[in-house]
């Protein structure tokens, strides 16, 4: 049988999607919860969105928001992917959270050990640091295996064995978690590239 190159279904976005899910305790509820995007392509355009959940379990705005620079593109990636999300399942506060503009994206580290993300905003500095890092894999998730049910979802996957964020110098609370996925062992901090979202 000859292979098709070309997979079939509608691309929603591609780009970076790196996170960073942090416990204190390992029984109870993830304390922060900050997941970054950099998209290349998507039918609202490019651009970057941090959401950052400094207490996932409130429903109230303190700690809680969405740093970006394209603000439809954020609105399109937090309700329609990163709400079906493990960690961001179920949490009222998404549909509330605050949109507030950033000013400055940049990248530090080599993705072979050690890497960071710094997100500025009027008022604000965000860190992240994933290190540890492991050997890249790369995964092809069906839409039955997907978050949405809905996709089929590309990327490089490398997990991150000790992870932190900062905001405004002051460092979140929280732990890198083990984190089973479809059979394999991973981290609740990892970094995801040429991630590809084509619904079927």
């Amino acid at each position: 049988m000859t292979w098709n190159p070309y997979t079939t279904g509608t691309v929603d976005w591609t780009g970076e999607n790196p996170g960073i899910y942090l416990k204190a305790d390992p029984a109870g509820d993830w304390t922060s919860l900050l997941c970054f995007f950099r998209i290349t392509w998507s039918p609202y355009g490019i651009g970057h969105a941090l959401v950052l959940l400094e207490d996932p379990s409130s429903a109230k705005p303190e700690g809680n928001m969405v740093l970006t620079d394209n603000e439809p593109m954020a609105r399109f990636l937090v309700g329609g992917f990163m709400a079906h999300f493990a960690a961001f399942r179920g949490r009222p506060l998404l549909a509330t959270l605050p949109y507030r503009p950033l000013t400055a994206v940049r990248r530090g580290g080599d993705t072979r050990s050690s890497y960071s993300e710094f997100v500025t905003a009027p008022g604000l500095e965000v860190e992240l640091r994933w290190g540890g890092l492991g050997t890249p894999y790369a995964v092809d998730y069906h839409p039955e295996q997907g978050a949405t049910g809905q996709h089929q979802m590309y990327s490089l996957f490398i997990d991150s064995n000790d992870a932190s964020a900062f905001v405004n110098g002051r460092r979140l609370p929280g732990a890198v978690q083990p984190r089973p996925v479809h059979g394999r062992e991973s981290r609740s901090a990892f970094l995801a590239f040429s991630e590809t979202w084509i619904r079927k």
